[in-house]
């Protein structure tokens, strides 16, 4: 029989990545999708069939993580041999005014998945999304073992479900781990993400759509990964005799300031300076710095390591940028028309431009 795996927060970028995975490896999915008057599953449409057809191997559930009900219903009625939680309101400067939300669907409702695996009879492999924000303050690098310091209620939500997943492993023997992913970026980042915001904004740029771009502080400094790579890791916990917690990382940090100083040369739009304003609304009330991930563990354990580099995660959100405004120009062959932004576009002339 086909393994069984539920994921929540299959619509974000983790989760259809993740579905992708699971699927190449032969699991039988069910993700969680909220309930919206608009569609919100642009990015597992590429997956998903009708139910009804023979062999089909994706099936959706609509749920809310804040519904202990409902999530107790999913799991007892789905059976899945493994949980990835990974839905939440996930999204730090949000958090600062919406932190009832974020403590009610991150904090709470990784204590609801964790109650239900408790409840159900039978055994399920849990994998709860930590994040590098739990750490906060704390000085770089980062590993299993630095103390938390978080810096919003995001952050704050996140370690209480970091904390909640451990309890749940050591006291009733749940196979329960936690990775701690450091941040991790690709084309199906949300556009309200600083790198895809900035890779979005020079693809409008580039195509005389936008003039500027609004961003926060230029300063901080993170460790950026390709999300493809970091599902596996994912998967690769579950995959372990023993339940254990994992930083996933890269280990070398850049700032946002590089991030746009690396895309606005890969475009050949020159100095950023020119296009980008900062905008106070997306400063953080308390900032994370600096982040850097030591990996060390994953790579000894789970002999996980990144391929992807940080240019090269650059040149990828740029590219795929540039192909969807191409899509909303329909722009769709090149030398018709006067249109030299078709050009550029088309036969991706970004460098020396």
């Amino acid at each position: 029989m086909l393994k069984k795996a539920l994921i929540t927060g299959i619509t974000g970028q983790d989760g259809s990545y993740l579905a992708e995975f699971l699927l190449s490896k032969e699991y039988e999915v069910h993700g969680v999708i909220r309930r919206a008057s608009t569609f919100n599953t642009s990015r597992i449409d590429d997956l998903y069939q009708d139910p009804h057809i023979s062999g089909t191997k994706l099936f959706l559930h609509y749920g809310d993580l804040t519904d202990t009900g409902n999530i107790e219903r999913l799991i007892r009625e789905i059976k899945p041999d493994e949980i990835y939680h990974l839905g939440a309101q996930s999204h730090v400067r949000v958090s600062f005014d919406m932190p009832e939300y974020t403590a009610n669907t991150v904090a709470l409702g990784t204590l609801r998945i964790l109650e239900a695996i408790r409840n159900c009879g039978f055994p399920i492999k849990f994998y709860n999304a930590g994040s590098s924000e739990m750490f906060g303050s704390t000085p770089p690098p980062q590993s299993e073992i630095s103390p938390f310091h978080p810096r919003s209620p995001y952050a704050v939500a996140k370690v209480f479900s970091f904390d909640m997943t451990r309890l749940y492993r050591e006291a009733y023997g749940v196979f329960a781990c936690n990775g701690i992913l450091f941040n991790h970026e690709s084309p199906r980042r949300g556009e309200t993400f600083v790198t895809r915001k900035i890779t979005r904004g020079i693809a409008r740029i580039k195509a005389g759509l936008d003039k500027k771009i609004y961003l926060g502080n230029l300063d901080a400094r993170r460790d950026w990964g390709y999300a493809p790579e970091y599902v596996e890791a994912m998967w690769l916990m579950l995959q372990q005799e023993k339940p254990d917690d994992y930083v996933i990382a890269t280990g070398q940090s850049h700032s946002v300031r590089e991030f746009l100083q690396e895309t606005f040369a890969y475009a050949g739009l020159g100095d950023y300076a020119q296009y980008v304003e900062i905008d106070p609304r997306y400063l953080r009330p308390a900032e994370v710095e600096s982040l850097i991930g030591d990996a060390t563990k994953a790579k000894e354990k789970l002999g996980w390591v990144p391929k992807v580099k940080f240019s090269d995660l650059c040149k990828i959100m740029v590219d795929s940028d540039a192909r969807q405004v191409i899509r909303h120009l329909n722009l769709q062959t090149p030398g018709k028309g006067d249109n030299i932004i078709k050009e550029r576009f088309l036969n991706k002339w970004w460098a020396n431009d």
